[in-house]
């Protein structure tokens, strides 16, 4: 069977159809940006989102594999926990793993739910200019699904990109992938932050997990769930503890205090 990728029709869904050409990929280079504050001009900052158990709460990846794995999957995991291979290497052999159907996978994710405050921390975000990406070293397709459930169709989303090649049959491209990734990750969340971080005024990252540790330490702050809290105590990282983005919300104004002024007809984007 020839290989045929997903691509979506005005992002719905529903209307979801297999092509030929592939998913409509967002840049990784960034323009300069800058917004109108009180009549002085200054660069946009910027918010770096994990996905996977810090906007869904639960792994998206993890959940497919327990309904859809075929024998194997959990070795792979086995082998990345103790450092045998990098993540790249676990989720292509995982992904490969899995058997289920174009609709079986919707289904799926039609179960998975979000941070039910992180569509307010887009409108806040929004509301003042701040530029918000999702980095992820899971898969686009699923984080647009999701994301799609709740309206949420503008932000960018950088992740690795997913692939059915037959009926019942998937597989992953790595867009951005890295050779000098330390981690050997599908997506090198580093080299994206190392892209931005001469366009914005300031980075602040959102994560939770093993996949974050690395960015944590090329951002200006991190606003940290689960084990990211313990992994930025021990390496002194500026870091605020979260447990959802209700908390990320209140902790904006202490962060970009030069942004969170009240927004006038000033104060547009240029």
């Amino acid at each position: 069977m020839h290989e045929f990728r997903l691509c979506y029709i005005s992002r719905t869904i529903d209307q979801a159809m297999y092509l030929s050409k592939p998913y409509s990929l967002p840049e990784t280079t960034s323009s300069t940006i800058s917004i109108n504050v009180l009549g002085r001009e200054m660069a946009r900052p910027l918010v770096l989102c994990d996905f996977d158990n810090t906007i869904s709460t639960s792994d998206v990846t993890d959940t497919l594999l327990q309904r859809f794995g075929m024998p194997g999957h959990e070795e792979l995991e086995k082998d990345w926990v103790a450092g045998k291979i990098g993540s790249k290497e676990c989720m292509s052999g995982q992904i490969g793993l899995l058997n289920a159907s174009f609709d079986e996978l919707n289904e799926c994710l039609n179960q998975i739910t979000i941070d039910p405050f992180f569509p307010q921390f887009v409108k806040t975000v929004k509301k003042y200019n701040i530029d918000l990406h999702i980095v992820s070293d899971g898969l686009d397709y699923a984080i647009d699904a999701i994301l799609q459930r709740y309206g949420l169709e503008s932000i960018p989303i950088y992740a690795n990109h997913l692939i059915q090649t037959g009926e019942r049959s998937w597989k992953l491209d790595f867009p951005y992938e890295s050779a000098n990734c330390k981690k050997k990750s599908g997506h090198c969340k580093c080299i994206h932050t190392r892209r931005q971080s001469g366009d914005s005024l300031q980075i602040i990252y959102v994560g939770d997990g093993a996949s974050d540790y690395c960015v944590s330490q090329q951002t200006d702050w991190v606003l940290a769930k689960s084990n990211l809290i313990d992994y930025c105590r021990k390496n002194q990282l500026n870091h605020s503890p979260i447990q959802t983005f209700a908390d990320a919300e209140k902790l904006l104004p202490e962060l970009l205090p030069e942004i969170f002024v009240p927004v006038t007809e000033d104060a547009i984007l240029v």
